[in-house]
């Protein structure tokens, strides 16, 4: 019943957008951080970010094309975007939790050369912190920590609707 629910969620176009609008929540509030409240970005801020922008590009292929076998590049950039993003923020995470001189991240961010994204758009892709400072807490967890848990439940979610592709409809259950 479950996986029903969300094998024909997949294809509605309003789904794939509730999944870009919580994701265009997450950017946003990414850049009101950094320009409003002035925090500053470290590299780890940055690859969440990217990774962010990975599941609002999905849930765009999404709307563009939710019945059609898109869908399933879609969850699978989903899926892809959101591990990432758990491997990232679990890193930050440690590295806030555990500080060490022998586990500091980067100084400057890696993008490939074919996507130089802090080149094209400094704004949103430069850091100028480091990663284990502790800018801002909400119920005594930062920004990491809370990443952690919401691309933990994007991927949760993204994995049910993969698996639910592959139920089988009964003609019984639709009506």
């Amino acid at each position: 019943m479950i996986l029903q629910i969300f094998q024909r969620g997949s294809q509605e176009r309003r789904v794939w957008l509730l999944l870009g609008i919580t994701a265009f929540f997450l950017a946003l509030s990414s850049i009101y951080f950094q320009h409003v409240m002035l925090l500053q970005s470290c590299v780890m801020c940055i690859y969440e970010r990217c990774a962010i922008f990975g599941i609002l590009g999905s849930s765009i292929v999404g709307v563009l094309a939710p019945k059609t076998p898109l869908r399933y590049v879609s969850i699978v950039l989903w899926i892809y975007s959101a591990g990432q993003g758990v491997q990232f923020s679990w890193k930050h995470t440690m590295m806030q939790l555990h500080s060490s001189a022998l586990s500091t991240c980067n100084f400057f961010i890696t993008f490939p050369s074919w996507l130089p994204l802090d080149r094209w758009l400094p704004m949103l892709f430069q850091a100028s912190s480091n990663c284990e400072n502790r800018q801002w807490t909400y119920f005594s967890l930062t920004i990491p920590q809370w990443l952690l848990g919401i691309f933990f439940i994007y991927i949760v979610i993204a994995v049910i609707m993969l698996v639910a592709q592959f139920v089988r409809i009964r003609r019984s259950d639709l009506f």
